[in-house]
């Protein structure tokens, strides 16, 4: 399987499932012992079942034949997930959904886009780095959870886009 493979389409209602066990999955490997165990405990299946719904309208997939291979979601000048499904990693898929956030930064109007990775994701890091993404450092996300909010501790990254 190759690059050339890859569609890229708006998220539609009915690709809410996949999208949600795709990003329950990768967030599971790229986040449990990397942030508070509250956030863990917040982080149900179910919580990630509704989020992918709510996320419909700001987000992208890629397609490789008729299945979704991971997806995108860009909130204003954020790019809030990038996840790949764990068949499809390692195919070229990633940057490819990177670019498809970028464009859509720049299209919501801002010049520059950011992201959150917490310190222990040492791939994602990667990832982002070597694709033209800095580190600005530390900072404190607040995430929401069930039971109000939770810090998360997290690097920033920037790209400018436009």
């Amino acid at each position: 399987m190759g690059v050339a493979a890859v569609v890229l389409r708006a998220a539609r209602a009915e690709d809410a499932a996949t999208i949600a066990e795709i990003w329950y999955t990768g967030w599971g490997d790229a986040h449990r012992g990397n942030v508070p165990d509250a956030l863990i405990v917040a982080r149900t299946r179910e919580s990630f079942d509704t989020r992918a719904v709510q996320y419909i309208p700001n987000t992208t997939v890629a397609t490789v034949g008729d299945a979704i291979a991971g997806f995108v979601t860009v909130i204003d000048d954020e790019v809030n997930q990038v996840y790949v499904a764990a068949d499809h990693r390692g195919a070229g898929i990633a940057p490819i959904l990177l670019a498809a956030a970028e464009s859509r930064v720049r299209d919501n109007g801002h010049r520059r886009a950011w992201l959150a990775v917490v310190p222990g994701n040492a791939r994602a890091r990667a990832f982002y780095a070597n694709n033209g993404w800095s580190d600005e450092g530390p900072f404190t996300l607040v995430a929401h959870g069930p039971a109000g909010t939770i810090d998360v501790p997290c690097h920033r990254y920037v790209k400018q886009v436009g």
